[in-house]
């Protein structure tokens, strides 16, 4: 399947023109494996839930939500849920506002339906046609996107490494940062001072984004709310639901309608 996919997108790269758009569908539980894109690319998936890893950290991309990647940069998409993905490839010079980091975007009633749209549109559109600029508005609604916090940067210190592998495998691990410091022989301050450089946040801040990211994986599988609290590491329904809302402004039983 993947090879099917790298030389059907072959020819979006290909194309002289600056912008090309193109659908497919996937079944739940599928992985594209790691591949990369000389051009930028504008992920969305107008149904189900997509799981972005790359070495530079992981993404949750939810159905009102895009992700900017970075031409070149090495990813592997997994779906939960049926995902049927939108997607925009953009040469990096097509626009000079165009995100130079990978991100996350909000997507705009607006700009879902420019993405809709230009799945529709040829590869090889005429210059100054109706595609052109329905394909150049795209672009300008790009400015005015909105980084948000689905995004769980990945440490290069093998230390660091070892303890972000075992939060994500246990989100309710209550062990301690000075605990941590000491199974891996360094003080609290020199664990905080790393995470920091590695991560460009503390290490609470890393777990709860961490614990935030599982959440947004098991309500995209529909499981109860309660459950995914406590299996998040929340004492209670209504502390997750209050970490939810200071995020995300909504509480998690809204997020994916």
């Amino acid at each position: 399947m993947l090879d099917d996919l790298i030389r059907r997108h072959l020819d979006y790269h290909a194309t002289p023109r600056p912008i090309a758009a193109m659908e497919i569908d996937y079944p739940s539980g599928t992985s594209t494996g790691l591949h990369a894109h000389p051009r930028g690319q504008l992920l969305h998936a107008i149904t189900g839930v997509m799981i972005v890893r790359s070495a530079a950290g992981s993404w949750v991309v939810p159905p009102n939500r895009a992700l900017w990647l970075a031409a070149d940069l090495e990813h592997e998409v997994q779906m939960c849920g049926e995902v049927k993905i939108r997607t925009v490839f953009v040469d990096p010079d097509a626009a000079p506002h165009l995100p130079r980091t990978s991100c996350v975007i909000a997507v705009s009633a607006l700009l879902r339906e420019l993405i809709v749209a230009a799945v529709a549109v040829p590869i090889d559109y005429e210059r100054g046609s109706r595609d052109e600029r329905l394909l150049l508005l795209l672009l300008d609604e790009l400015r005015k996107f909105d980084a948000l916090p689905l995004h769980l940067p990945a440490p290069r210190d093998i230390r660091l490494r070892t303890i972000c592998e075992a939060l994500t495998s246990r989100p309710d691990d209550v062990t301690t940062a000075q605990q941590w410091a000491d199974r891996i022989g360094v003080t609290a301050k020199t664990l905080h001072r790393l995470f920091s450089k590695e991560t460009g946040m503390t290490f609470g801040q890393w777990r709860q984004q961490a614990r935030l990211l599982f959440a947004l994986q098991r309500l995209a599988r529909g499981e109860k709310i309660i459950d995914v609290a406590f299996d998040s590491g929340y004492a209670s329904q209504s502390a997750f639901t209050a970490m939810f809302r200071k995020h995300f402004g909504i509480p998690p039983s809204a997020f994916y309608r």
